[in-house]
């Protein structure tokens, strides 16, 4: 993934030529109307000063989350844009090698989001999943499946190679055993982190509504859309 500065990414998504464009300002949070069946999508400027805005908004409150629900980790968040132009829209949340958190984006979801409380929303969940320690949480779930896999195959009988197959087919399996649950933890956190921030995460979790469904699958890393709307609902409804 190529990354650089978040503002020299999002003038790739506006298009512009030159930084003395006059943006629009920014959509107020919280306050947009109802999405329609398929709301519009933003202008490139509109996208990346969205974008911008919400960076500045919710990453303070989730540092302020981060340190208040954590002892130890590393909660100076740096957000960055992928900005290869053929990536689907996703986002995602990684550690470099001091354990601090990134949160990415490609430029397709922040072009993707039709409002400031689905960016917000989203860079909640993300930053939700360092605060939460999912990453470390995967890796031990991943060992273990592993290690356990290889046990029975070697009292099975297996040789090195059949041993060294299983251990890979347990540690896949133990990194999908709790990646549903993680993500519903996410949105939950993320709705409290979005709602802090000034920002209508019910409002924001309509992008599941425009996001493939991944269903129920067994072994799936998502749980359904529904779910996690449903998540986001009964959190915002509480808070």
């Amino acid at each position: 993934m190529r990354t650089g500065l978040v503002l020299g990414m999002l003038l790739a998504v506006a298009g512009c030529a030159a930084p003395s464009v006059s943006l629009p300002p920014p959509q107020a949070p919280g306050t947009q109307p109802a999405p329609a069946p398929v709301p519009p999508r933003q202008s490139g400027e509109m996208a990346a000063r969205n974008f911008i805005s919400v960076i500045e908004t919710v990453e303070p409150v989730a540092e302020r989350e981060c340190r208040a629900r954590t002892s130890g980790v590393n909660c100076d968040f740096v957000i960055v844009v992928d900005d290869r132009r053929e990536m689907p829209p996703n986002a995602f949340q990684t550690q470099d090698e001091s354990g601090r958190p990134i949160v990415g984006f490609t430029l397709s979801l922040i072009a993707e989001a039709r409002n400031t409380d689905e960016l917000a929303f989203i860079l909640g969940h993300e930053t939700a999943h360092h605060i939460s320690g999912h990453i470390a949480r995967a890796r031990q779930s991943a060992m273990g499946g592993a290690i356990l896999a290889g046990v029975l195959a070697s009292v099975g009988g297996a040789n090195a190679a059949g041993v060294r197959e299983a251990q890979n087919i347990g540690a896949t399996l133990g990194a999908r055993q709790f990646s549903k649950s993680f993500e519903l933890e996410a949105d939950a956190l993320g709705t409290v982190i979005a709602a802090r921030a000034g920002y209508d995460p019910v409002h924001g979790a309509q992008y599941f509504t425009r996001s493939p469904d991944p269903g129920n699958r067994f072994l799936g890393t998502h749980p359904p859309n529904a779910d996690r709307i449903a998540t986001v609902r009964r959190v915002a409804a509480g808070l």
